[in-house]
């Protein structure tokens, strides 16, 4: 099947290029961007163009800043073309929302990915947490923007989400290996004094569950989750890569972030033959209620 990947940035091109080109099911036929490109492909500077030049490509794969993703999604979807989008699947709730009915009102699929579901660890600690009582979980999601995000300024504009970004994968994986459904209780928030999103933000989670997000960790990174339970400890470490039970290595290892990306496109493989949509908003949810909720602190300036 043909796709065109639209906004080829730093996780375009470390993530769904290769991605691409390992799957069996797809065909990258066409890039839109105002500055990448894949070697190769055909380029386009705009949506409006590649749609009008390429009818023959039935599935368009959103990597832009959530800010613009909504109008691109939407002009996909009314030329007739399948949509999936980059984590997280929008700037608001409401737009994500207006894309899914559009879509099923056209009979297409449109598929909100969150990777850190596709982590190596993550279906096995949901398979072993199914039938404990959680009494105490703690998330601890610290890393460099500036290594991950070097110079993107638009991740701490309105709407760029700022550490939430990341800590989104964090949400999208609670959400879907704990046992029962949990809701935000309180949220405290760090603010550059020169900027519209958090740098850094604790959250509490009904069933005692406990986030520190952070965006200027140095040196060695981390993002893991660990829980007490009424059956042992459980740990998923590597951003879900690896998973210890009671302290020990059970599953994975020192496997790299984002080798997940491959089993986004598997999946979005089996959703466009049946036309049919995959859109959970209950990372989003959690995150939008720490704004909606949460304290906010400003701190010193940031720049990249």
């Amino acid at each position: 099947m043909k796709l065109a990947l639209v906004g080829i940035g730093k996780i375009a091109v470390d993530q769904h290029v290769p991605a691409l080109a390992e799957s069996p099911d797809w065909d990258l036929a066409a890039t839109v961007s105002r500055s990448g490109t894949v070697d190769g492909v055909e380029a386009f500077d705009s949506m409006e163009k590649m749609l009008a030049a390429r009818p023959d490509i039935g599935t368009v794969s959103l990597c832009l800043p959530p800010v613009p993703r909504f109008q691109a999604a939407r002009a996909a979807l009314l030329a007739g073309r399948h949509v999936m989008l980059e984590k997280p699947p929008g700037a608001t709730l409401a737009e994500v929302h207006i894309l899914h009915d559009l879509a099923r009102q056209q009979g297409l699929s449109l598929f909100a990915t969150w990777h850190s579901r596709h982590a190596h660890g993550v279906a096995s600690a949901k398979a072993w947490l199914a039938d404990k009582v959680i009494r105490e979980g703690r998330v601890i999601w610290r890393e460099d923007v500036r290594k991950w995000h070097p110079g993107q300024d638009w991740i701490f504009e309105a709407g760029g989400m700022g550490v939430f970004d990341p800590g989104i994968n964090a949400t999208s994986i609670l959400t879907e290996i704990l046992p029962a459904p949990i809701h935000l209780r309180s949220a405290e928030m760090d603010f550059p004094a020169n900027r519209q999103a958090p740098i850094a933000a604790r959250l509490e989670f009904s069933g005692n569950i406990h986030a520190d997000f952070d965006f200027r960790e140095e040196g060695p990174q981390t993002w893991d989750m660990e829980f007490a339970t009424d059956g042992g400890h459980l740990a998923l470490r590597n951003g879900g890569n690896k998973l210890e039970i009671d302290g020990k290595a059970v599953e994975g290892g020192d496997r790299i972030m984002g080798a997940e990306y491959p089993a986004l496109y598997a999946r979005m493989a089996q959703l466009v033959p049946q036309g049919r949509s995959d859109v959970d908003l209950l990372p989003m949810v959690l995150i939008a209620d720490a704004f909606t909720l949460g304290r906010r602190n400003t701190v010193e300036e940031f720049q990249f």
